[in-house]
């Protein structure tokens, strides 16, 4: 079983562990899973994708209509990639792909249907799938509790941010589905790569205080020149400015310059745009609280330009 995932997200390497506890326990105890991560980038997404298991996979992720694919879960507002990837799936009768876009969590969402359409009971992995659900919805309290990283799961959100080592990745989605989530912070692996990530994880802070501009309800700011500053955690401009209702951060990283627009979850203001459409207008998409657009890394000025519109067009409605 080959199980792609949405890379570097917590939602999609915890995606990945509750498919494979209800496969291996539902179909096969005996199979063997190989996990690759997919990021969102400019131009075709499954370009170099092989799909080379006898079955495979693909959480919290945009859908493929490739014929190889067997198991489909996502809970993403712009979930295909073309009409036609949408007309494919509302066609397919395998009763193994399934979307939802009302589900805040594509892991519980997951956790629901194998419940509901294959009877399995994903109840051990109950804690996992509770922090997949505050993590992608944003339910922490405030700004303070998602910045300043008291629980395992914070922590562990930021390493799976971080880390840049497929075999690290692997490691995660498997430890998930063996050991609480207090147990996987405390191996030795893990801390070390904690270490130095929590380290950058407070530079970062600075480095969006030194970069951000705050008018009219928005916050931009452009960390493009500091290398992969990619993986910043989202909430640090609502933690820096807590009236903000929008925010637009532009970053570079070796495989795409990238737009990230998201809402305020602590906002007393109201969201009054759909993030997901306004991103899906520049070929990305999302949520309707969080979105992003990938180009490539060369286009980091056209990257800039439709961050400046769409800080424009967010500040224009106040």
């Amino acid at each position: 079983m080959k199980v792609y995932f949405h890379d570097n997200c917590f939602d999609g390497l915890a995606s990945a562990a509750v498919f494979s506890e209800f496969y291996r326990n539902r179909f096969r105890n005996d199979a063997e899973f190989a996990y690759e991560g997919l990021a969102h980038r400019a131009g075709q997404l499954f370009l170099d994708v092989q799909f080379d298991g006898e079955e495979n996979a693909i959480v919290d992720f945009k859908y493929s209509s490739n014929q190889r694919l067997t198991w489909w879960f996502d809970h993403h507002q712009s979930a295909f990639l073309s009409p036609e990837d949408e007309s494919h799936f509302r066609a397919d009768r395998s009763g193994k792909k399934f979307h939802d876009p009302t589900y805040r969590s594509c892991t519980k969402f997951i956790a629901h249907m194998v419940r509901q359409h294959f009877g399995f009971d994903p109840g051990r992995l109950s804690e996992l799938i509770h922090w997949a659900d505050i993590i992608d919805g944003a339910l922490f309290p405030d700004a303070r509790a998602a910045v300043e990283l008291g629980e395992p799961a914070m922590k562990l959100m930021m390493v799976i941010e971080g880390i840049r080592d497929p075999k690290c990745s692997r490691r995660l989605i498997e430890a998930f589905q063996q050991h609480s989530l207090s147990e996987i912070m405390a191996l030795d692996w893990v801390q070390s790569a904690f270490r130095p990530l929590y380290d950058r994880h407070l530079q970062s802070i600075d480095i969006i205080r030194a970069h951000a501009q705050y008018g009219r309800g928005t916050v931009y700011f452009d960390i493009s020149e500091h290398d992969d500053m990619e993986g910043y955690n989202k909430f640090i401009p609502y933690y820096l400015y807590p009236e903000a209702v929008y925010c637009i951060g532009v970053s570079r990283s070796s495989f795409r310059s990238k737009i990230s627009v998201g809402s305020n979850p602590w906002s007393v203001r109201p969201r009054t745009h759909n993030l997901a459409a306004l991103c899906e207008r520049h070929g990305g998409g999302g949520h309707p609280v969080v979105g992003a657009i990938s180009f490539a890394p060369e286009e980091l000025p056209r990257a800039r330009l439709v961050a400046g519109e769409i800080a424009q067009e967010l500040r224009n409605g106040f």
